[in-house]
């Protein structure tokens, strides 16, 4: 009622949350109508799509009065007459001194790292419907955000979200969550665009996002960002990969040992199937007086209380994240320091040398979760940047790829960023050594694609950090 009441507020006294929303895919659609039709106290203020097209059909779809903006001037003109501007380059809404926050509705990393770099030197707060963006960079893109005095965060309604607002609330009544789960209707790593075109189709929705779904590496990416907010880990990589639960939720700690969860103070982990719910936490109660109330209370015996949410909402959910960000500074589902898990990528499929990677959770790859030390150690390839590296060898079907398998491709902000994510929070230098080798050398990515031109470097350079990184995030 907090949100609601600061909201209504804000309308009453003519100063909406002004948001932009950069992605114009099928979330982006439903959020957007969902501000316009629905969120006293937010307004649409722009949107950005790579298709113009798609863009004002949004505002179409939302009822907004949208209007086209080529530059930065008709962009600042638009949005003071109160139309929604709508823009084809990312960057003016970045740049906007019009806009509250953004939201990066896109999924790719790369692009939601230029994006929010550019926001946070704008002075505008950035809430990421991006799991791909924030598993693999967001433990750095966070100290960012704090250094320019902006709030980056995940959304609520999708599934951090509910995991973490679940946590707080059971934290606030003195249980000490050990176990905080993703539930599945469905998982198959070896699903692809292709097996998932018709189920997209009937939905109007992306085949290669239902096929990141249907693979389970979007609940990779998400389970990594809860274990970076809260210090859990993983048992193994890749969690239960896909372990069938179909029991009473309230019993679904009878697939945990406690004694080896505490061990490690807590872990993510999922399930498929379960009946009668979406995310689950397994928690203890920290005063043993308390037994005997809760089970009164219908809760069980423990040690192992089950909670639960039965469902999530995402684009209805996402303007309370708006709203805690810019009324509150509140982030969801902030790192605690340095990543803790990441989600490498493995082999869909025999793959060959020579060959391209596609995103992961298309065609070639899937995503696991892993602990960040194995991940480190063993120089396992991100998931979230796989896309356009070039394979140097033969790489066998659920073999996890390696930085040595691939050739990187050139000039990209995300892997420099990760390289520093490294070096900032664990102390190595692995990652920056193989890109300034890569930028110095000639490379097989190279010969095969043409080298930079002094203009992608250029277009680099603009936007990328400062290669030193001073102070603790």
């Amino acid at each position: 009622m907090i949100l609601v009441d600061s909201l209504k507020a804000r309308e009453a006294e003519g100063r909406p949350i002004r948001v932009g929303l950069v992605g114009a895919g099928f979330i982006a659609r439903a959020l957007a109508s969902q501000i316009v039709n629905s969120v006293p106290g937010m307004r649409l203020a722009a949107v950005q799509g790579r298709r113009l097209d798609r863009a004002e059909a949004i505002c179409r779809y939302a009822g907004a009065d949208g209007r086209v903006a080529d530059d930065q001037a008709t962009l600042e003109d638009a949005i003071r007459s109160g139309r929604t501007g709508i823009v084809e380059d990312a960057m003016l809404l970045c740049r906007s001194e019009q806009l509250d926050v953004l939201v990066d509705a896109t999924g790719s990393v790369d692009f939601g790292a230029e994006v929010a770099l550019e926001a946070f030197r704008h002075g505008i707060h950035v809430v990421l419907m991006n799991a791909e963006l924030d598993a693999t960079i967001g433990p750095i893109l966070h100290h960012y955000a704090r250094e320019h005095g902006v709030i980056l965060s995940a959304t609520d309604g999708d599934e951090p979200g509910v995991q973490m607002n679940l946590a707080r609330w059971l934290a606030g009544l003195g249980f000490t969550p050990r176990v905080l789960g993703n539930v599945k209707g469905f998982y198959d790593p070896y699903r692809n665009p292709s097996t998932q075109r018709e189920f997209a189709e009937r939905w109007g929705q992306n085949p290669d996002m239902v096929a990141s779904f249907a693979d389970g590496s979007k609940l990779n990416y998400e389970q990594a960002i809860v274990a970076n907010a809260t210090g859990f880990t993983v048992l193994s990589r890749g969690m239960s990969r896909g372990r069938r639960y179909e029991g009473p939720i309230a019993e679904i700690g009878a697939l945990y040992d406690l004694d080896l969860v505490r061990e490690h103070g807590g872990i993510v982990d999922f399930t498929v199937g379960t009946p009668g719910a979406k995310v689950f936490c397994l928690a203890e109660h920290d005063d043993s007086r308390q037994y005997r109330y809760l089970e009164l209370y219908k809760l069980g015996s423990g040690p192992l209380y089950a909670f639960w949410v039965p469902y999530h909402l995402p684009h209805l959910e996402t303007p309370n994240a708006i709203a805690r960000v810019v009324l509150f500074g509140d982030s969801i589902a902030p790192p605690l320091g340095g990543p803790v898990v990441e989600v490498c990528a493995v082999a869909k499929r025999d793959l060959r040398a020579g060959e391209t990677l596609d995103d992961c959770g298309t065609y070639m790859t899937y995503g696991e979760a892993v602990k960040t030390p194995e991940m480190c150690a063993r120089r396992y390839l991100p998931g979230g940047l796989a896309q356009g590296c070039v394979l140097l060898r033969d790489i066998p079907k659920d073999a996890v790829l390696t930085y040595d398998d691939v050739e990187l491709p050139p000039v990209r902000l995300a892997d420099r960023l990760r390289a520093e994510q490294y070096r900032h929070f664990l102390g190595e230098t692995w990652l920056e050594d193989r890109l300034a080798q890569r930028a110095a050398g000639t490379s097989i990515a190279g010969r095969l694609q043409g080298s930079p031109t002094p203009a992608d470097e250029s277009r680099v350079a603009s936007v990328s950090p400062s290669s030193n990184v001073s102070g603790s995030p």
